[in-house]
């Protein structure tokens, strides 16, 4: 079945990316649901999910540039753009693709909905310490951003989660921040009491690379 507003899209996506960037650990992850990827033998459970900062400049954007449509200066593509634009029509999706700046029909409305990034992560932790998961010896949330975040910024993101979940019983170890251009890997486990304590480590994520992840999620 396809749920709604096709979600399973980024699901894919995030498991691709996932398995790509840090290897085979993340090759048996299957697309389910509470929570979106999870290994069959319960070791591992994923949620993922979006944030968007409700920015009127993006948002603007966003509406102009669906498909990739709206491209100012059309007779300047090459024919490499021209090639990602038609596939970004197509298929009604544009993550990753043109440097992250189109949005296609079908992920508008999952963008949309989506909420400011300390609010979507209050209401994943919220989740998983009430049990609503599941049981997983692990989980993990995946978040796609479409605002770039800084160092300090990810940072800051990092202490404000662990910071939520710290007196939970259940919390996630691991958060995944995909920027487009570059996933952090942030150890939430491994952040004290204080917050000053974190571990996160950045891979970018090429051009090639957000081909290759955007047309395999698309396969399935």
């Amino acid at each position: 079945m396809t749920r709604k507003f096709d979600t399973c899209f980024f699901e894919r996506y995030a498991q691709i990316t996932l398995e790509t960037v840090l290897g085979e650990a993340y090759a048996g992850l299957v697309n389910e649901d509470r929570p979106d990827l999870q290994m069959p033998d319960k070791s591992l459970g994923i949620e993922v999910t979006r944030a968007m900062e409700p920015r009127k400049e993006e948002a603007m954007n966003m509406l102009k540039e669906m498909a990739g449509l709206d491209v100012p200066h059309e007779d300047r593509i090459s024919e490499d753009d021209r090639e990602e634009m038609k596939h970004i029509a197509e298929s009604g999706y544009g993550y990753g693709l043109q440097n992250g700046r189109y949005v296609g029909h079908l992920e508008y409305e999952y963008w949309s909905l989506a909420l400011p990034l300390r609010r979507i992560i209050e209401s994943k932790i919220g989740k998983v310490g009430s049990g609503f998961y599941g049981d997983f010896k692990e989980f993990g949330l995946y978040i796609f951003c479409k605002d770039d975040l800084s160092e300090e910024e990810v940072i800051m993101t990092i202490e404000y989660a662990s910071e939520l979940q710290r007196n939970l019983d259940v919390k996630y170890s691991k958060m995944y921040l995909s920027l487009i251009d570059k996933l952090y890997v942030c150890d939430l486990a491994s952040t004290d009491r204080t917050g000053h304590k974190t571990t996160c480590t950045s891979y970018d994520i090429s051009r090639k690379m957000c081909k290759k992840f955007f047309f395999k999620a698309l396969e399935k």
